[in-house]
């Protein structure tokens, strides 16, 4: 009689959370963005959070936590019950980057942070302002190898895509430049444009419409391939300088530990949101291009990721704190 008791209890048990997944979500999903309203993050997190919306008839939310590079969202989503109403939507400075420019983190982004999905991604792109006496990638290496250490190059910050793209060109074409960073990409183009710093890699999304109206010149991108808003500009691959193949990506992750079958059915929802025509054009109009990737291959690219940005930060001993 125990042994059917239990057995029943077993069934009832699986019924209760099959009923529960099948009537997911029957309360407001929140979108956790580690970044101020504004940026890609929380662009991306905004559009994809309106067609999950129709989808679920359902409210979800965005809600911006910045701070630390991305870590005090991050440290906060690991606390988050793995119940499908906490996602994470954010840039690749948390998952892969982050973690090696801090002493500690209260985190760990290859458990903690359960990435299901990197829905798009962004070359860099060299750039300098349409004034500067730049214009080609050999007269950017020319001052280089002229000048070590005295040409400025602008970031968003310390430890940012940005940032590490300039380090890595610098370590793979043996110069140096001088890093500024900015608190945010913002000013850091604000001062680009008015001549105040030399160059930036900065992403495509984020200069293309400055690109476009003629404030800044686009002399390469760090993509494998050229990028589709800009067919014109070369890969620094092209031009001869490897190993600086970079993208920017965003991805969207699930609290460590979740059902498997929950995590299934919110992948799905995610790739039919992201799959809208509306939604495409608007990512690739700006210079995103769509990966929209399964599981299985977002964690082995993480761990790629992981590791590819680890090797480069304590090689060039780069930190924030």
């Amino acid at each position: 009689m125990t042994k059917l008791l239990r057995r029943a209890a077993a069934v009832l048990a699986l019924s209760t959370s099959l009923a529960a997944q099948a009537a997911y979500p029957d309360r407001p999903v929140t979108l956790l963005v580690p970044f101020p309203a504004g940026g890609a993050s929380d662009m991306i997190a905004r559009n994809i959070g309106a067609r999950l919306q129709e989808q679920w008839k359902q409210t979800v939310l965005v809600e911006n936590k910045a701070g630390a590079t991305g870590t005090v969202a991050a440290a906060q989503f690991k606390r988050a019950a793995p119940d499908g109403y906490t996602l994470f939507v954010s840039s690749l400075g948390p998952f892969v980057i982050a973690p090696h420019l801090y002493r500690s983190v209260a985190y760990d982004s290859l458990k903690d942070l359960d990435l299901i999905m990197v829905a798009v991604q962004s070359p860099n792109v060299l750039v300098v302002p349409v004034t500067s006496k730049l214009n080609s990638l050999a007269d950017v290496l020319a001052e280089l190898k002229a000048h070590p250490g005295t040409l400025s190059f602008a970031s968003s910050g310390n430890g940012s895509s940005d940032h590490l793209t300039a380090e890595l060109f610098w370590q793979q074409t043996g110069t140096s430049g001088l890093h500024v960073p900015y608190k945010g990409g913002a000013p850091a183009v604000t001062d680009l444009i008015g001549g105040q710093v030399a160059a930036s890699f900065q992403n495509v999304n984020s200069v293309f419409t400055q690109i476009q109206s003629g404030k800044l010149r686009a002399l390469a991108v760090t993509g494998t391939r050229r990028s589709p808003v800009l067919p014109q500009i070369p890969t620094l691959t092209e031009l001869g300088v490897r190993g600086v193949d970079v993208y920017s990506w965003q991805g969207v992750a699930v609290p460590a530990g979740m059902a498997p079958a929950l995590k299934a059915q919110i992948h799905s929802a995610l790739v039919m949101a992201l799959n809208d025509p509306a939604t495409q054009k608007k990512f690739t109009d700006i210079g995103l291009e769509m990966v929209v990737d399964t599981p299985e291959h977002a964690h082995a690219f993480q761990a790629t990721e992981f590791t590819r940005w680890k090797t480069l930060i304590d090689a060039r001993k780069i930190a924030v704190d």
